[in-house]
């Protein structure tokens, strides 16, 4: 079992720290999930992280810096649209993919020239990071804290679940965020999207002053960008609220190894049910601990109602159809 450091712990900070810069890997709260966290420029750490995963090395990772000077040791310009991003997002949930500077960070990158770089608002991630950059790292590469493709965590206690003695925990308490950061590439002229998180296209634009594009088939590779990913043991079916609802009257009292998760679907009586919340915000927050508390429940099958098609659930929904891929 992993072993938890209370983040609020100055001492505990500087442990996790130095763990750091000596080699180690560290889990650490930030406002979207916990990560996994390595030095970014020790490549041997870095490769620690994607062993401890099961994660390919050519997948690649996020690098978490403390501010957004702090982002020009690691990258090799910041193209305007990711800094007009980093000037109205940062600190807070949303990563941008620019140039990677010669010879930095080179395995957190998966192979490639480019790297994303994200700056977290958790108050446990920045004394982290602050503490890291006092003893001359230039960021960690950081993602989340768990098996590969799984659910990811929220709490301190998801990830001791997950991983061996090595690994310290810094508890930071539940992750008010709930779902991964937004992802924009800004590496080709104009700004990509590619993985949705909390903030909206019309806020992204907004911040932008330009058109936010979708994903093509020359974007770089990214964090969560497998048709499959986010997903519990158990199989989740994403339904409309008409066919869940049809599929429970043809169920009918055999709801043993199911659960439910839903908004305007009432289960039937017996059945294992979580209700979803209106709100996109609270839904983005509780989704994984759902996923992993129904999961615990040793369920075969999670039935979840699709959520509605307002730009405000983009993020949720994806780590939905993704978990059901």
């Amino acid at each position: 079992m992993a072993r938890i450091l209370d983040g609020g712990n100055p001492g505990h900070i500087a442990q996790a720290a130095d763990a750091l810069a000596a080699g180690r890997l560290v889990a650490f709260p930030t406002e979207t999930v916990y990560g996994l966290g390595a030095d970014a420029g020790q490549d041997a750490a870095v490769a620690g992280i994607f062993a401890a995963k099961g994660r390919p090395a050519n997948h690649p990772l996020i690098v978490h810096v403390p501010n957004a000077a702090s982002a020009l040791t690691l990258a090799r310009a910041i193209p305007p649209a990711a800094q007009r991003l980093m000037d109205a997002f940062w600190p807070g949930p949303l990563t941008v993919i620019v140039p990677r500077r010669d010879g930095v960070a080179t395995a957190a990158a998966g192979g490639q020239d480019t790297l994303g770089l994200r700056c977290p608002a958790h108050p446990v991630a920045q004394a982290l990071l602050q503490a890291c950059a006092e003893r001359g790292l230039i960021g960690l590469a950081a993602p989340s804290a768990n098996q590969f493709g799984r659910v990811s965590p929220t709490t301190a206690a998801h990830v001791a679940g997950e991983f061996g003695d090595d690994v310290l925990v810094l508890d930071g308490g539940a992750c008010p965020v709930g779902i991964e950061s937004t992802i924009i590439d800004c590496s080709r002229g104009r700004a990509v999207l590619l993985r949705p998180g909390t903030h909206t296209r019309a806020q992204i634009e907004a911040a932008l002053g330009e058109p936010l594009h979708d994903r093509d088939a020359q974007a770089p590779r990214a964090s969560g960008m497998l048709a499959s990913h986010y997903a519990p043991r158990a199989k989740v079916r994403l339904m409309s609220a008409d066919v869940l609802q049809t599929a429970l009257e043809v169920l009918g009292a055999g709801v043993d190894g199911v659960a439910l998760y839903s908004r305007s679907v009432r289960p039937p009586r017996g059945m294992l049910h979580r209700a979803m919340p209106d709100d996109a915000a609270r839904a983005a927050q509780e989704l994984f601990a759902v996923l992993r508390d129904l999961d615990a429940r040793g369920v075969r099958l999670i039935w979840v109602e699709s959520p509605p098609p307002g730009p405000e659930w983009d993020g949720v929904r994806d780590r939905l159809t993704r978990a059901a891929a």
